[in-house]
């Protein structure tokens, strides 16, 4: 069962701003794109189907503390560490780190938790459910 995932990221100057710092709101696409490698690494998809039904992973809560700029074309490593699995949703734990003259500096660290729902293709409409066996069996700590 997985319940760590880690993967490196290089700063995009698109994701800059005009200091050539990384603009805040792209830590939190850093975030997500590395929840989706996290699922996809367990052959499994934050956008599936499941018995018939479209399942999903909306945002509950997300919040970042920014401790040290990113810059264009920085290396960064990217952890993902499940805090909390409950019935229905799965908390992650962010840590965004650089390597520096042979030390480990703390950019950032995020939050984000996450509530699995089936939503129906036609009004859109989202229905909370228990996180499904076939997923909680590869993710449950």
């Amino acid at each position: 069962m997985a319940t760590t995932y880690t993967t490196k990221r290089r700063v995009e100057f698109a994701e800059t701003d005009m200091a050539g710092i990384m603009h805040f709101s792209n830590f939190y696409r850093w975030m997500e794109t590395v929840e989706h490698e996290f699922f996809r690494s367990l052959g499994i998809s934050i956008h599936m189907q499941i018995d018939g039904q479209h399942v999903g992973w909306p945002r509950l809560e997300t919040s970042c503390k920014f401790k040290r700029p990113l810059k264009f074309e920085d290396e960064a490593t990217v952890h993902l560490i499940i805090e909390e699995i409950t019935t229905k949703t799965i908390t992650y734990c962010f840590k965004i780190e650089k390597e520096e003259n042979g030390e480990t500096l703390h950019i950032a660290r995020g939050k984000m938790t996450t509530v699995c729902v089936t939503f129906e293709s036609g009004t859109g409409k989202l229905t909370a459910i228990p996180i499904p066996e076939i997923i909680r069996k590869k993710i449950d700590p």
